[in-house]
């Protein structure tokens, strides 16, 4: 049952720490119309995680519509930051990068005299993207997140709107269109309206997916998710699966549409940077939807960049679930000693009636179930209910980080319903409280009886037997049986309301 890996603090276990190989690394370079972003990931992955993100505001595409040209101080701030790119890259030692440009590159008359230099200072290609491929890869950013997606994913850019079907998880009609702000230019409200629906009506497919969900991708559409969370004091501030009523944001985007720069200011959440267009970007919204009349809006903060890394995996690896994958990858990380998975199956008997997506959240957290135990005794259920509200991991909705979240507080002997928890409890349906109370009182249970050590689970049995919670250890094993795992089950037995026993007796598997 010994076991000498060292436990890793809370953050190396998300990113890796020291025991990262920087050769595993990808990055991606993002050339858009409005701004270039540099992202690194820890490796070509299902879930690959952002080690190092920076984002310049060029505006590479302001005024393209009127002169047809690349924005000559945009150009500028271009070639400075690829430079500096490029030597960060270096000094990394990333394993593969990719530098992908897309609308305003793509339609500038000097567009392919500006990826000429810069292909000089990166050292290597720069691929201008078709409009085509710029949709297809925004829609598989969003299906990288949101597997079974339903709808139509919208990708806002300075310079392009590109428009996806999807059905169940699969590619139907998509479409690039001149609507970017960069591309719109200064026109008085009415007259963008118009021109906006204009483009819209011709665009009969979008019929087949009226009423469904609606997944707005770019940054000047996540600065609306911003403002939405801020202004509704919504507990958990991550962007992706962050999910509103269809009426809801129509509302606050017509708000949006209609205030002037110093109105905008004013509202939380907005950042300065994208005063300029964000009314553009709310007005485009709010006609998309009279269109789409979908039932739901549902953030994602995954696009191009995302999307491209899921076109490179293999089809066995896209069909793996995001949201398991990721806590399994933060599972490994950690180096906890006890595995995820065996736990979930040991806790299986408790919880006979849930749904296959409550026992997916279940086996979530889980995996998530060790990755504070390198932190500081008074302050472990604070980290790891953190990270699960935190964390980028996706495949996981608001109300589901809410219940991993208030399981491992409960895991590592936290009280739920106050404090740092409160608003988040309020926000979780009573049966949903009351099975994260279950499951994190069954993790300290589990954890304490093992010691960290796999394997110890397959030796004892835990379940109801008569209605009482009963752990039963074989015979060789009796002395695992001591008085801190007799709390433990007794705080089980009191969090499902029934009485608690063990048993000693069944025989020990044969080696």
């Amino acid at each position: 049952m010994s076991n000498n890996r060292p436990r890793r603090p809370i953050l190396q276990a998300i990113y890796g720490g020291r025991g990262r190989t920087p050769q595993g690394n990808v990055a991606v370079i993002d050339i858009g119309s409005n701004s270039i972003r540099l992202v690194v990931y820890d490796c070509l992955d299902r879930t690959p995680l952002p080690v190092f993100n920076e984002k310049v505001l060029c505006g590479l595409g302001r005024g393209l519509a009127e002169t047809g040209h690349l924005n000559p101080d945009g150009i500028e701030m271009a070639k400075r930051n690829i430079a500096r790119f490029t030597r960060l890259l270096h000094e990394l030692n990333v394993g593969r990068v990719d530098v992908l440009a897309t609308a305003a590159i793509r339609d500038a008359v000097d567009g392919a005299a500006l990826v000429d230099d810069l292909q000089k200072t990166l050292g290597r290609e720069v691929t201008i993207l078709p409009g085509e491929d710029e949709a297809r890869l925004a829609a598989y950013g969003v299906l990288s997140g949101f597997p079974d997606a339903h709808g139509v994913v919208g990708d806002l850019g300075g310079g392009s709107l590109e428009l996806v079907g999807l059905n169940g998880g699969r590619l139907k009609e998509q479409v690039t269109l001149p609507l970017g702000p960069f591309r719109i230019g200064q026109k008085p409200r009415d007259e963008t309206r118009k021109t906006i629906d204009s483009v819209f009506k011709g665009l009969d497919w979008l019929e087949e997916f009226r009423g469904r969900d609606f997944y707005p991708v770019g940054g000047a559409w996540r600065s609306i998710a911003k403002v939405q969370l801020a202004s509704s004091r919504h507990p958990i501030k991550v962007i992706h699966n962050h999910t509103v009523g269809s009426r809801e944001i129509r509302r606050l985007v017509r708000l949006i549409a209609q205030q002037g720069g110093s109105s905008l200011a004013k509202l939380p959440g907005v950042s300065k940077r994208r005063l300029e267009t964000l009314p553009y970007a709310a007005l485009l919204m709010d006609r998309l939807l009279d269109r789409l009349r979908p039932s739901r809006v549902v953030f994602s903060a995954y696009g191009l960049r995302e999307g491209h890394l899921y076109s490179l995996l293999p089809a066995s690896l896209q069909k793996v679930d995001p949201l398991l994958h990721a806590a399994g990858k933060v599972d490994a990380r950690s180096e906890a000693w006890t595995n995820g998975d065996e736990i979930h199956t040991w806790l299986d008997p408790l919880f006979t009636g849930e749904s296959v997506a409550e026992s997916k959240l279940r086996r979530a957290a889980c995996l998530l179930s060790d990755i504070a135990s390198g932190e500081h005794p008074e302050y472990r259920a604070e980290h790891g209910y953190l990270l699960a509200l935190r964390a980028p991991i996706p495949g996981i909705d608001h109300q589901g980080r809410a219940f991993v979240a208030a399981s491992l507080f409960v895991r590592y002997g936290g009280k739920l319903g106050s404090g740092l928890t409160g608003a988040v409890v309020s926000m979780m349906e009573e049966t949903s409280v009351t099975n994260a109370q279950i499951l994190g009182t069954a993790l300290r249970l589990a954890h304490t009886l093992t010691a960290g050590a796999t394997g110890v689970l397959s030796k004892s049995s835990l379940g109801l037997k008569d209605g009482t919670v009963t752990l039963q250890l074989h015979e060789d094993d009796n002395v695992l049986d001591g008085d801190i795992v007799r709390r433990r089950l007794d705080a089980l037995a009191r969090a499902l309301d029934r009485p608690s026993q063990t048993q000693v007796g069944f025989p020990a598997a044969a080696e």
